[in-house]
């Protein structure tokens, strides 16, 4: 009896007898979860050479993909500078219905057209419809060292002025290709106002006179200019000019 007790093993409270060790193994799954805890430990992985060089040849793609953009946009702005307007001829001008073409004094109308135009002053509405013509001028023609370059413009929002006076707004109906050929290209644009709401104040056969002069048999192109913005189309886009230009008959700007 006593022989069995002696080969009997310890229960988990007991202690192993003096003198023999207890396996590591049975004393890790007594104590599993009773205090303390045993942690692996941590492999920290280092970012691989390949995979940073990837990184920077991408960043460096864009930056040159950026300065490559930067640089069309300066070059298709310096070519939209290069552009040259002028105020042309002014045709198909109508005053109350009445068609001005061939006439350069108020006799010359119709017993008919002369009562209209009365009637029309007396009613304080002279409306004017007519087409005036902007000639432009592409000097990107591959001379000077910069590139041939055919520019169309899609838009010249223009305010009228007539004798300096600001007068109505008008735009290109639309989009006028102008070559880089260094030949002059033709832009109509049609254009509609009362005379009366700006030049009311005058008499009224100063008023028919005035508008023969803008689109009468002797008119004078002098008597108009155009506060303008022109824009084009590019391969990166529509561009606006930077600011507004003056368009007037004497000289190409």
């Amino acid at each position: 009896m006593a022989g069995r007790e002696r080969d009997r093993a310890p229960g988990p409270k007991e202690s192993a007898p003096p003198g023999r060790l207890q396996p590591l193994g049975r004393r890790s799954r007594a104590g599993a979860g009773k205090g303390r805890r045993h942690l692996r430990p941590t492999t920290i992985k280092r970012t691989h050479g390949p995979a940073a060089a990837a990184v920077f040849v991408l960043a460096g793609a864009l930056l040159a993909s950026s300065c490559a953009t930067l640089e069309q946009m300066s070059a298709a702005l310096a070519n939209l500078k290069r552009l040259r307007f002028k105020v042309g001829e002014v045709r198909d001008f109508r005053l109350a219905g009445v068609a001005l073409e061939g006439k350069t004094r108020l006799s010359q109308f119709s017993a008919l057209d002369a009562l209209s135009l009365a009637r029309a002053f007396q009613s304080k509405r002279l409306p004017a419809d007519f087409v005036l013509e902007v000639l432009a001028v592409n000097p990107n023609d591959g001379t000077g060292g910069s590139p041939v370059t055919v520019s169309t413009l899609t838009s010249l929002e223009s305010r009228l002025l007539i004798d300096g006076k600001p007068t109505v707004t008008g735009n290109i109906e639309q989009p006028v290709e102008i070559p880089g050929t260094g030949q002059t290209a033709v832009i109509p644009l049609r254009l509609s106002l009362d005379l009366f709401e700006f030049f009311g104040d005058k008499r009224y056969e100063d008023v028919i006179n005035l508008a023969l002069a803008l689109g009468g048999a002797s008119r004078d192109p002098a008597k108009l200019s155009l506060d303008a913005q022109p824009r084009v189309t590019t391969p990166i886009g529509p561009i606006t000019y930077p600011g507004r230009i003056t368009i007037v008959s004497a000289e190409f700007r």
